[in-house]
């Protein structure tokens, strides 16, 4: 039985898109119709423990290590489709990372929308649920679907940016993933002394009004990647891709389209 469930259409180059904590690939609804009309092939996996994925009883599973090897053993079964596109928002750009340092020959190019890469990174809420992930895991098994809801309607950077529907999948989303992705937080790894080995070209996207990472830790991604340009989207949160999806739909598009480079300028201003 398949661990990972994904949906894939288009016919072309093959696009890998890998969506963040407590999301799934519906994350991607606006980007999938533009990458097919572009002549790509976009294919959007549900992390473990997310959306239709395997979503194992044991907390200890839920770890950066065990979600990535997940997604390694997914995309080995994808071999007659190297190499790949990637893209990758928050805890799928820490995806996107580790892959691109272990087969990097497997890597066309990476999109990274608002990336982890380093437990420096979290808010300082997220460092204080890291210390006590019990109660975050009782508190998502007991609130109900449309208190999860209210509570992303209350969010003064991204909800006005969300349609109501757009909204209530996200709330869907954080409800039916398993309550234990909330131990993964705590296991992310320190990729900073490694990215200076990251070859591919890269697209580093985020938004400059970020409460869930520091925006001002992804300019320094950007200068530590070899081969990595930058593009902030003022007045937006942490998921640019739902917020103003049209401008980064064109920003990826662009990019994907673009020959393989290298020393790209570090950061562009929009």
């Amino acid at each position: 039985m398949d661990l990972l469930h994904y949906s894939a259409c288009g016919e072309g180059p093959p696009v890998i898109l890998i969506h963040g904590m407590a999301a799934s690939s519906h994350d991607w609804e606006a980007l999938m119709p533009d990458l097919v009309a572009a002549g790509y092939r976009a294919l959007a996996v549900d992390l473990l423990g997310h959306g239709e994925s395997a979503k194992p009883e044991s907390a200890e599973v839920y770890t950066s290590r065990h979600v990535y090897a997940a997604l390694e053993e997914w995309l080995a079964g994808l071999k007659d489709s190297l190499p790949f596109f990637l893209i990758g928002h928050s805890l799928g750009g820490l995806m996107c990372m580790i892959y691109a340092l272990r087969y990097p020959q497997n890597v066309r190019a990476m999109v990274l929308i608002d990336p982890v890469y380093s437990p420096e990174q979290l808010s300082p809420l997220l460092r204080w649920l890291n210390r006590r992930p019990a109660l975050g895991v009782k508190a998502l098994q007991v609130v109900p679907l449309k208190a999860i809801d209210a509570l992303l309607g209350w969010d003064p950077i991204s909800a006005p940016h969300f349609p109501p529907d757009v909204r209530w999948q996200i709330a869907v989303d954080y409800k039916r993933a398993s309550p234990h992705i909330l131990y993964i937080p705590r296991t992310i790894p320190d990729l900073t002394p490694d990215l200076e080995r990251i070859e591919a070209q890269t697209l580093v996207i985020w938004g400059e009004k970020d409460l869930t990472l520091a925006p001002d830790t992804f300019p320094d991604l950007v200068a530590d990647l070899p081969n990595a340009r930058g593009y902030p989207i003022p007045g937006s949160g942490h998921q640019p891709h739902i917020g103003d999806p049209d401008l980064v739909n064109h920003l990826i598009l662009d990019f994907l389209s673009q020959p393989p480079i290298r020393q790209i300028p570090p950061v562009d201003s929009i």
